[in-house]
């Protein structure tokens, strides 16, 4: 009875999301952790001490850049909360004396996460998260990319000096898995241009059906050259679980592994639950809410995807939700497998602050 009444909160609209994730997360899994909480504050200023102390030498570098007295430097960090579960995750595990070494690798952690995504975003040219307390124009944004990318990559060199070779091998393994996807986003562009009856490049003589099917079996339905260890068999015939590790989920999955190389026992339900809330993240925020431009744009993603895939709007938007539902509800399970209350909560969150009604034919 309180699962349910809690489960009904967890709908309603007037509570803040924090509190609505708590309460959903013991509707699913009848888990009630209030040390999970004080957990989260700790991780919270821990994390926010490394990101402060990285963003004030790229304002240093910003300042000798610019010939400014002082720069104010701020760059969207949401990215980093595996790293933070992550620690959490270590600090409810690991003896004392292990913490330090822990906040170490985390600090490494968040850096190369940060330092990977403004990688990406100088390469697609795409400064608008690089924000600064000055006037800029289009050259400046520029260099304050460049400064901002090179000041983290330095960072990242250093902070692997105090790892062993393997740490950064599972690290350097990521990217070029990540990266051999971005090499596919042209093919991709090419599918989705043909299903829509406007065929370019290699797939300019691909008729619109022939299209959609190249996108089912290559995009939707992908397979592994050799399947990832790391997924149970049910979660390997996810829609688009292939894509999706390569575009984002890999580099959690190496992220993870570093923690392992370096000497903390991780269990892999742990690692199932953040790589597949991530990617659950990634199709129910940020491809949900991008659906108009990408669409526009001809970006390939799932939710693109599903609206030239599937009969009707209101097919393709029940499926869009049907499969973002279904990563975030392994990954809530695979949390509360690992005994990780806080990864639950996080996943719960990462539903409740999901705007589905963004997509046609208008709000369910």
């Amino acid at each position: 009875m309180l699962r349910t009444a809690a489960g009904r909160l967890a709908a309603a609209g007037w509570l803040p999301t924090s509190v609505r994730a708590v309460l959903g997360y013991y509707a699913h899994s009848g888990v009630v952790d209030v040390g999970s909480l004080r957990l989260k504050r700790r991780v919270d200023a821990v994390t926010e001490g490394m990101l402060e102390e990285a963003f004030a030498e790229v304002e240093a570098a910003l300042a000798a850049e610019f010939d400014r007295e002082s720069v104010a430097f701020d760059y969207d960090t949401k990215l980093v909360l595996p790293a933070q579960l992550a620690l959490g995750y270590c600090y409810r595990r690991e003896a004392a004396d292990r913490e330090a070494r822990a906040e170490a690798l985390t600090r490494l952690a968040i850096e190369a996460l940060v330092d990977g995504d403004m990688r990406d975003a100088r390469n697609d040219a795409e400064y608008e998260d690089f924000a600064v307390d000055f006037p800029t124009d289009a050259e400046d944004r520029a260099r304050v990319a460049r400064v901002a990318q090179e000041t983290l990559q330095a960072r990242v060199e250093a902070d692997f000096e105090a790892f062993d070779d393997e740490v950064r091998a599972l690290y350097d393994w990521a990217v070029e898995v990540s990266e051999a996807h971005q090499e596919q986003d042209e093919h991709f562009r090419d599918l989705m241009a043909a299903a829509e009856g406007a065929g370019t490049g290699a797939a300019a003589d691909l008729d619109p059906a022939t299209a959609r099917e190249r996108i089912r079996e290559e995009y939707k339905f992908g397979t592994f050259e050799e399947d990832p260890e790391l997924f149970e068999p049910a979660e390997l015939e996810l829609p688009y679980l292939k894509t999706q590790y390569d575009r984002v989920g890999v580099i959690y999955d190496g992220m993870l592994g570093m923690y392992d190389a370096a000497g903390f026992e991780v269990d892999p339900a742990f690692v199932r639950s953040i790589v597949l809330a991530i990617i659950g993240a990634q199709i129910w925020l940020d491809d949900i809410d991008d659906y108009a431009a990408d669409r526009r744009d001809g970006q390939l993603t799932p939710v693109t995807a599903e609206y030239l895939l599937a009969g009707d709007e209101a097919a393709a938007r029940r499926a869009v939700l049907d499969i973002s539902e279904s990563y975030l509800d392994l990954a809530r399970a695979e949390a509360t497998a690992a005994d990780s209350p806080l990864t639950g909560i996080a996943t719960e969150y990462i539903y409740r602050s999901g705007t589905p009604e963004v997509l046609p034919p208008g709000s369910p």
